[in-house]
C-alpha cells in the first residue's frame, strides 16, 4: 500500500464539509500545522473538531476558528483563544467541554475497540447529565463513549514510508492515541525516512494505523505564552 503522499493539500484533499477530525497537540506542541494550513485552503466547512484545545487566535486550530469552518468544539481546555470565546458566547460555536483525563481515555477506547467505560470524573455535575450511571464498591461512575473519528491528523518527529511514527518528548500527547482511533490516518513528519531506518524499539505508532505520510516544512513551534522572570 502506497502511503507516502506528496503533501498536506493531497493528504486532506479528500476531507468533505460535515467531516469529525481529531487533531493531535497540547497547546501549541506538537500540532500538525501544514495539515490545518491546508485545511484552511480547501474551505471545508461545519467540521466537528476534536482536540486537547482550541489553539490562539493566529495559529493552530484558531486559523480554522477565524474562518468560521469549525461548527463543534471538543475539547479539554479552551483558555487562550479569544475568537473561540467570541463564538461561544455569541452562539456561533458548539462546545463539548470534556475532562482531559476522560477526553484522552475515550480516545485510547476507540483505539482499543472498547466501546464505553465508567469513570468517576464529573459525576454530580453538568457533565453527567443524560449519562448512565452505576455505582462499583460503593462509589458512583458516570458511562463514557469510546470517541472516535472520520479522520486523525498528527504531527510526528519521524516517520518513515511505511508509516511507523516516533514522536519527539511532549509531542506524542493525545497525538499516539488520535493515530490509532481514525477511521483515516493521515501524519505529517518533520523528517522522512525509508524503511529500516528507525530503531523498532523507538516506534510509537506502528505503520498498520497509518494510511497518509507525507514530510512536512515551515515549522514554526510557538511557545503558547512566554513568561520572563526579571
Amino acid at each position: 500500500m502506497q502511503k507516502v503522499i506528496v503533501n498536506a493539500d493531497e493528504a486532506v484533499k479528500d476531507i468533505p464539509s460535515g467531516a469529525t477530525l481529531m487533531l493531535g497537540g497540547f497547546g501549541l506542541c506538537g500540532i500538525p500545522e501544514n495539515s490545518i494550513a491546508a485545511l484552511v485552503r480547501s474551505g471545508i466547512n461545519n467540521l466537528t473538531c476534536i482536540s486537547n484545545n482550541a489553539g490562539v487566535d493566529d495559529f493552530g486550530l484558531g486559523l480554522l476558528l477565524k474562518t468560521r469552518q469549525i461548527r463543534k468544539m471538543m475539547a479539554s481546555y479552551v483558555g487562550e483563544n479569544a475568537e473561540f470565546e467570541r463564538q461561544l458566547l455569541s452562539g456561533e460555536l458548539e462546545v463539548d467541554l470534556i475532562p482531559q483525563g476522560t477526553l484522552a481515555t475515550r480516545i485510547q477506547m476507540a483505539g482499543m475497540g472498547i466501546p464505553a467505560f465508567f469513570t468517576p470524573a464529573g459525576y454530580g455535575t453538568e457533565i453527567a447529565e443524560g449519562k448512565e450511571t452505576r455505582r462499583f464498591n460503593g462509589k458512583d461512575y458516570l458511562m463514557e463513549l469510546a470517541l472516535h473519528a472520520d479522520f486523525a491528523i498528527v504531527k510526528a518527529w519521524k516517520g518513515d514510508t511505511m508509516g511507523n511514527l516516533v514522536f519527539r518528548k511532549t509531542t506524542r500527547n493525545f497525538s499516539t492515541s488520535m493515530a490509532k482511533a481514525g477511521h483515516i490516518t493521515i501524519a505529517e513528519v518533520e523528517h522522512l525516512v525509508r524503511p529500516g531506518e528507525l530503531d523498532p524499539d523507538q516506534v510509537h505508532v506502528p505503520g498498520i494505523y497509518v494510511h497518509r505520510i507525507f514530510q512536512g516544512s515551515g515549522y514554526e513551534k510557538r511557545i503558547e505564552r512566554k513568561t520572563v522572570k526579571i
